[in-house]
């Protein structure tokens, strides 16, 4: 059984974070390790939540605890996600590194959360640059939205072009791969494009218009990706999977007329999604 540890942000109601992570890669046979970095009620989209961000020193803890019991005797993969802070990512860079060098195979999803378009950086001050300048340089696959691909790259984007030349600026070694989410398209599509140094693929599903959009759809993007590629060895079919597989969660979830993400009404489309879209090479 492949062994994923996941450190991102936690919610007592709704599905963010680990809470859109852990469910979804269990559903695949997969074995989670959760580290929370956020015990929050709610996500922040709403506006007002309670809570709390876990220190530096809780979250090395948790880890050493899970050394100790000899659970990090074999790991697969780790998924970042939301950090709260820059200390918080000192953490998940040190851990990172010390398993890829404990475990040469490790695959390394980071999904770099800093923003969306139309709100711009929702982080905390420092948080972006760090995942610029430290943190996404370890990882083996990238999963940002075009605003996070710009705040990142440093390129702006307009076309479908714009995105393949702005990952070719943000990749930091020939391995590395970066699935951009959420990529506007025409006649009412969007679509997710990954990019490799060996090609582009994409792949594109009809857009579905939320009164209010729920949150956490990155985060299940992230985790279904990572759990693909282990389980599949082959990043063009994890993006095809992955693809089903979320448009379904989002057609359940726009069919109850909820804000929250329909994973448990919709878990067997996450395993075995009943849809199939096309996936084409742009390069």
């Amino acid at each position: 059984m492949k062994h994923v540890v996941s450190i991102q942000s936690h919610v007592s109601y709704g599905y963010v974070g680990n809470r859109a992570a852990v469910f979804p890669l269990q559903r695949l046979g997969i074995d989670v390790s959760a580290v929370n970095t956020v015990q929050f009620s709610n996500h922040t989209g709403y506006g007002a939540w309670r809570g709390s961000i876990q220190t530096q020193a809780h979250i090395q803890e948790l880890l050493q605890g899970l050394d100790e019991v000899g659970a990090l005797a074999s790991v697969d993969g780790i998924l970042s996600g939301y950090m709260g802070d820059v200390d918080l990512g000192q953490v998940i860079c040190q851990f990172v590194k010390d398993q890829k060098q404990r475990h040469p195979g490790l695959f390394y999803c980071c999904d770099p959360v800093i923003g969306d378009i139309g709100r711009g950086v929702f982080v905390k001050p420092g948080v972006g640059e760090f995942f610029r300048d430290e943190l996404i340089s370890l990882a083996d696959l990238i999963t940002p939205n075009v605003f996070e691909l710009e705040f990142l790259s440093g390129y702006k984007v307009s076309s479908l072009m714009d995105v393949v030349h702005a990952c070719d600026q943000l990749r930091c070694h020939a391995e590395q791969a970066i699935c951009v989410t959420s990529v506007p398209s025409d006649d009412g599509h969007v679509a997710l494009l990954m990019d490799t140094s060996q090609g582009s693929w994409w792949v594109r599903t009809p857009f579905l218009s939320f009164d209010v959009a729920p949150n956490g759809a990155g985060d299940l993007t992230a985790a279904l990706l990572l759990g693909r590629y282990l389980l599949e060895h082959s990043l063009v079919k994890a993006l095809q999977l992955t693809t089903a597989s979320v448009y379904q969660v989002f057609t359940a979830t726009f069919a109850a007329k909820s804000r929250e993400l329909q994973l448990i009404q919709a878990q067997n489309q996450l395993v075995d999604p009943t849809i199939e879209f096309e996936i084409k090479r742009i390069r």
